[in-house]
């Protein structure tokens, strides 16, 4: 196999280029730069460059696996490697693998340090050499200061647009922030979803000062449920208030009285029990026969109420195991938002030809994430939003 490989000697300057201002990223990178310092220093040449490793990363974002050598910590994983053993092989997926412990690493340590240490990001002259560097994809994206501090946390559709918003933006806020800002980092996430829960949770665990700014919840209404003296569950539409725990979210009143509406209608439901025709009699929707006469006790309050609650089950997810699949950050991808016993538990992605449909094989790949009202609303609202979203019931390999 190696009898027509090239010298060292006839590639080393092209790995000086290659390597020229960059971190290198290597699965037991100290034996990988052991042997390239070794090879250039017989040249006569004093090779260095900053590493990272993504065994000593993963031990620390990825704790308890049985090994840590690249084949069997991919295969616990869901990575799919081809040529395995090869230098092609090999570094495909340890591309994948390090793609996964940075969106693992939630406090962005990695980053921020390469930041840090990174010369060209401390002399970016313009703005515009920012923007140029940036990808119109979905993620989230960092902008940060010379030091590697984060400064401020977005999501976007366009990343590239919506930095580019922020540059020309003659804003107060946004002034401060063209002033102080030396890099821009991302995120690729392939799924909207993803980019929402990343950007909420890591929001409150960096608390850039930029962001601190916005101090505001992100839903302000709810939908909420009781039984009155004839049976028959109703609706109605509340300021959220943190001590009654609503069936589903929204960022306004106004959100909230269309989601009623439009269920209403598309249930057959009784537009007096949703609140949304103040009657003593009966609603208007049953003189045109879309409602069938719970209003005056026409319909019986069982066939009523089972409507309500496969209503109710649809968007609260309370006790629920199952997984949301969204897209992924290539073609032969998808990402797996986890939700078990009715909490959002993280994210992940995996490749198509790994079958997820069990909860102990979600648990590897996931990026453990808080469970708070606010990523109940992202998830919830996003689910109204996109209703033919696919999601997966899952089961304990230990139930039936």
């Amino acid at each position: 196999m190696l009898r027509n490989a090239p010298k060292f000697y006839e590639i080393a300057k092209r790995i000086v280029e290659i390597t020229e201002n960059c971190t290198i990223v290597a699965h037991n990178a100290q034996f990988d730069f052991r042997i390239l310092r070794t090879e250039f220093k017989r040249l006569g040449f004093d090779f260095s460059r900053e590493t990272l490793c993504t065994v000593e990363l993963a031990k620390d974002l990825i704790p308890d696996q049985a090994s840590y050598s690249l084949g069997k910590l991919t295969r616990s994983l869901g990575i799919p490697v081809s040529d395995r053993h090869r230098a092609a092989g090999d570094a495909q997926a340890t591309v994948k693998l390090f793609k996964m412990l940075l969106a693992k690493d939630l406090e962005k340590k990695i980053i921020k340090e390469s930041i840090r240490l990174e010369p060209k990001y401390q002399m970016e002259p313009r703005l515009l050499d920012i923007i140029e560097a940036l990808p119109s994809i979905t993620g989230v994206y960092y902008m940060h200061k010379a030091d590697g501090e984060i400064i401020y946390i977005g999501k976007s559709k366009n990343i590239r647009r919506r930095v580019n918003q922020h540059f020309t933006s003659s804003n107060p806020k946004s002034k401060k922030m063209q002033l102080q800002v030396a890099a821009v980092t991302y995120e690729d996430t392939g799924s909207e979803l993803v980019a929402l829960l990343k950007e909420s949770e890591e929001i409150k665990r960096n608390k850039p000062i930029y962001n601190r700014a916005l101090k505001r919840n992100i839903f302000s209404h709810g939908l909420f449920s009781f039984t009155d003296n004839n049976g028959y569950i109703n609706l109605k539409v509340a300021r959220a208030n943190g001590r009654e725990k609503p069936i589903t979210t929204f960022s306004n009143l106004k959100s909230a009285k269309s989601f009623v509406i439009r269920t209403t209608d598309e249930h057959n439901l009784c537009q007096k029990l949703t609140g949304l025709y103040q009657t003593n009699s009966n609603c208007f929707n049953y003189t045109i026969k879309q409602c069938f006469g719970a209003c005056i006790d026409k319909e019986h309050f069982d066939d009523y109420n089972k409507r309500i609650l496969n209503i109710v089950n649809h968007h609260s997810f309370e006790n629920q195991n199952m997984v949301i699949i969204d897209r992924g950050r290539a073609v032969d991808e998808r990402s797996a938002i986890l939700i078990e016993n009715g909490e959002f538990k993280g994210y992940g992605f995996y490749n198509l030809n790994y079958q997820i449909n069990n909860l102990d094989v979600l648990q590897s790949i996931i990026t453990p994430m808080q469970h708070n009202r606010d990523t109940q609303h992202i998830i919830q609202t996003y689910l109204r939003q996109n209703r033919k979203l696919k999601t997966i019931k899952l089961y304990n390999e230990n139930n039936s």
